[in-house]
Parts: C-alpha cells; structure tokens; sequence
C-alpha cells in the first residue's frame, strides 16, 4: 500500500505509527498515515481490517508544582 520508496511499517507491524501521514484533519481530531491506519489525537487507532487499538500513550502530563 505504501508508495514510498523505502516502505513504511505496515499496518500489522508494532511501529505502524511511523509511516507517513498522507492526510491530517486535526480540526476533527485524526490523521490517514499511508499504511491504512488512522491514527486518532487521542493516541488510539483504526487498522485497515477494523480493529481498534485503544489510547496507549498520555495525552495529558501532570504538571509538577514547584
């Protein structure tokens, strides 16, 4: 799927996020990378074959009071 010339991780392999965006709609909160995923500002994301990946990372750091 990806048309690059060295291959982004596919949408099965644990960097799938490192693949090219090739569209972004951050005012609705998520992005198309070239592999078929979409990744979601939340952290979670939508695999080519339907499955869903939860939020896995923090959006949110605490911040520390001096």
């Amino acid at each position: 799927m990806c048309p690059h010339d060295t291959p982004c991780p596919s949408a099965e392999a644990l960097d799938r996020e490192a693949a090219r965006t090739i569209a972004c709609h951050p005012e609705q909160g998520w992005s198309l990378l070239c592999n078929g995923v979409v990744l979601f500002e939340d952290t979670g994301e939508l695999l080519p074959n339907g499955a869903i990946i939860a939020p896995h990372r923090p959006t949110d750091l605490a911040s520390s009071a001096a």
